[in-house]
């Protein structure tokens, strides 16, 4: 029987919290740095590895998280949520992204249909489109191909897939899977779907509706600038607009579209880069073959998040790691840092994962509680950021956990030679040195040259960026966030924080205002 209990009601937490704290900038000094450097792996999917060698943690605080976990009954609640058992208590749904790439456990049957059966038939329903756009069979009204796809949704039906097709595209351009070019319109701004439209060739675009309920205010503004566009050069909008919705939205089976792609409400928008809501851009970008090689490297993630033991448990001891981190040392934030130039969207997404999934104060029934819970999450690619933020994370008051993420080879494949080393290797050497740099830091009399030290991070390392280590790597995160979600006791699959903003602004459009709202309003000329 599964125990849905308060993070402070476990008796393991308790003993966390009595657990000695671990000197970082002494335990990853001189050789016994470079035996947890050896030591402290965890293998993932696809030869990606999680090493958490620099983290302040040590033999004594791992068995206490391993507690924890067998407490919190991690391994069991993750069963229960891919057997579909109600996991969004406050919508009352099951929580079934993860089935979009694999069979855990049971047959999942919501509605009255074998949801594993609905997501594989949406794939092959996009394959069989995409196909037939990149062999020309289904064209503009001139008989034409269509060239580029452009996507037209927000937050979740913008964030993942963006990311996901930036991470990809070199990767496809270098091996001869880009098919076509993808761009995307998500901000109501008019900034934004005009900035598209101007570098976008219209008459060869196919542009792709995001939007399960059908009426999300802000794509269906973008969808009206986007029709206008296109009758404006004389062009059908009906034959240029495929729409990815549930199947009981307005959208679905309409005539205004080619065609139209479902997802229902058990996929949470942040968690539904795996789902049509990714798979028809990526499909028609790159070909239906790497997205399924996407959906493989995410599905064998998803199989090593079911290990009983967090000591082999990638997904899970990092979860793990962050409550010590946030509940036990008090860290507010953890910084997202890519060393690939492929992933400079993947912190983005990664902040509405975590922030959107457990930034609650109240617990799965409701009740406040009486802990912190999800982090601030920020991020920025190496080396960029180096130049940036890095001189807070070094020497600033505040003490923020890095997450690295480090490729040994590019995605391009060729280099060049400068001062005795590749670009590739002055990249992987800026983040080795910031790793070390950051846990064990310098001291220095000149105070304006001391570091520290003491600052904790984790890398997940592998050989390369392509579609099956990029799935794995997004399941990793999305696993994590679950984890923590359970430990915590928060429903990380609702979001009612983005609520009330939407109603205030339907006011406000509405010119149904008063107090501060009217006088913003007439500040801002609406």
């Amino acid at each position: 029987m599964i125990n849905w209990k308060n993070l402070d009601e476990l008796a393991s937490y308790g003993e966390l919290q009595k657990t000695e704290r671990v000197n970082l900038a002494e335990v990853m000094s001189g050789e016994s740095g470079a035996q947890r450097v050896k030591t402290c792996s965890i293998p993932m999917a696809e030869g990606l590895s999680y090493n958490y060698a620099a983290k302040a943690v040590d033999g004594k605080v791992i068995d206490a998280l391993v507690k924890l976990a067998d407490e919190a009954q991690l391994t069991e609640k993750y069963k229960a949520l891919y057997n579909g058992e109600v996991i969004n208590t406050g919508e009352k749904r099951l929580v079934l992204h993860q089935l979009t790439r694999g069979q855990l456990g049971d047959t999942v049957v919501a509605d009255g249909v074998d949801k594993r059966a609905f997501y594989v038939e949406q794939q092959k329903r996009i394959a069989d489109f995409a196909n037939k756009v990149h062999a020309g069979e289904i064209t503009n009204e001139k008989g034409e191909r269509f060239t580029t796809a452009v996507q037209i949704g927000i937050g979740g039906s913008d964030l993942g897939p963006r990311a996901m097709y930036i991470a990809l595209e070199n990767w496809a351009k270098k091996t001869g899977n880009f098919k076509m070019e993808a761009k995307f319109i998500s901000n109501v701004d008019p900034d934004d779907a005009a900035a598209v439209l101007a570098s976008t060739d219209v008459a060869h675009a196919i542009f792709i509706l995001v939007s399960k309920s059908g009426t999300t205010l802000e794509t269906l503004t973008n969808q009206s600038f986007v029709m206008d566009a296109l009758k404006k050069q004389g062009l059908d909008p009906a034959k240029h607009m495929i729409a990815v919705t549930s199947e009981t939205s307005p959208l679905a089976k309409s005539k205004d579209y080619l065609d139209a792609f479902y997802m229902d409400d058990y996929i949470g928008g942040r968690y539904s880069s795996t789902s049509a809501v990714g798979g028809a851009v990526l499909s028609l970008a790159f070909g239906p073959e790497v997205f399924a090689d996407f959906l493989e490297g995410a599905a064998a993630e998803d199989k090593l998040a079911t290990e009983e033991d967090p000591r082999k448990n990638a997904a899970m001891l990092d979860a793990l790691i962050g409550v010590y981190e946030r509940n036990v040392l008090g860290l507010p934030a953890t910084a997202v840092l890519p060393y690939s130039q492929a992933l400079s969207r993947f912190p983005a997404h990664l902040q509405q994962l975590d922030m959107e999934s457990n930034g609650k104060s109240v617990n799965r029934f409701g009740e406040p509680v009486s802990y912190v819970t999800g982090p601030i999450i920020f991020g920025e690619p190496g080396t960029n950021g180096q130049h940036s933020f890095y001189q807070l994370l070094h020497q600033g008051k505040t003490i923020i956990p890095l997450q690295f993420v480090g490729f040994r080879n590019s995605q391009i494949g060729t280099d060049v030679e400068i001062q005795g080393s590749t670009s590739q290797q002055k990249l992987c050497a800026n983040v080795a040195a910031q790793i070390v740099a950051f846990a064990c830091g310098k001291k220095d009399e000149n105070r304006n040259k001391n570091f520290e030290g003491g600052r904790p991070s984790s890398i997940i390392i592998g050989d390369q960026l392509n579609p099956k280590t990029l799935g794995a790597l997004l399941a990793h995160f999305e696993n994590k966030v679950m984890f923590q979600g359970f430990l915590w006791n928060v429903n990380s699959f609702d979001q009612e924080g983005v609520q009330l903003g939407k109603v205030l602004a339907k006011r406000v459009l509405a010119h149904d205002t008063e107090g501060a709202l009217s006088v913003y309003s007439d500040l801002l000329n609406i």
